[in-house]
């Protein structure tokens, strides 16, 4: 009896450590970036400060990883992210980013076209530019996921 009681507590505390860890895990995003921008590391900086595990790469490579991400010049931005199988395409917000996550909508990613100033990573000052993420899918198709000022 006193083993099976040992071996039942035993059974509890190792499915509660796995609870744990499962819940301590962060969504991993994958940015891939200009060895030189520094926007970029900001706004990794912003990602993982919001609760995402963020591996970085440089690559010189930028404009064909976009291309075979299926974004348009129109949608793009300085820095080309991945998580979940969604393209998170230059300073979008953490929360937008998020909010993709647990809505799971069918479409290809989030997009916050240019580098508008005030956006995650693009902090200057006082200065907020108005500007919208877009949502876009692999028809070149976009519309408004989210309205920040």
């Amino acid at each position: 009896m006193k083993r099976a009681l040992h071996s039942l507590s035993l059974a509890v505390v190792l499915s509660s450590a796995s609870t744990l860890a499962a819940a301590d895990t962060k969504p991993e995003i994958t940015v891939y970036k200009s060895p030189t921008c520094s926007c970029c590391i900001d706004w990794a900086k912003h990602m993982e400060a919001s609760g995402f595990s963020v591996k970085r790469i440089d690559t010189k490579r930028i404009n064909t990883i976009k291309a075979d991400a299926g974004l348009t010049p129109d949608l793009a931005s300085c820095h080309t992210a991945f998580i979940d199988g969604y393209v998170i395409e230059g300073h979008v917000p953490a929360d937008d980013v998020k909010r993709l996550l647990a809505e799971s909508p069918d479409t290809l990613g989030l997009s916050v076209p240019g580098m508008p100033i005030g956006s995650p990573g693009m902090e200057m000052g006082d200065r907020h530019d108005y500007y919208q993420v877009l949502m876009f899918n692999d028809r070149g198709q976009s519309r408004v996921f989210a309205e920040h000022n």
